[in-house]
């Protein structure tokens, strides 16, 4: 398991280097409710319960840091306005 996600390292490529990321979009405005929509259509598209609200959040921050190295809405490129 990655570190302080839970998810085993295939995956964690998925949303941080792979098809997932290039979904997200990670450090452009968005990419951190772009990464909650991702992650629960493929959580619920085989009929499984979506993230509970706190796992959801908790786990897109995590990745957020990870890819961009800033928590959400900090990262360089992500400034508004």
């Amino acid at each position: 398991m990655a570190e302080g996600t839970q998810m085993p390292p295939q995956l964690l490529r998925f949303w941080l280097d792979g098809r997932g990321a290039a979904e997200i979009q990670w450090g452009h405005a968005g990419d951190y409710e772009r990464c909650i929509s991702a992650i629960q259509a493929k959580v619920t598209e085989h009929g499984e319960k979506p993230l509970g609200e706190h796992v959801i959040h908790g786990l897109c921050a995590t990745l957020h840091k990870l890819a961009t190295g800033a928590a959400p809405g900090h990262a360089a490129g992500e400034q508004h306005g």
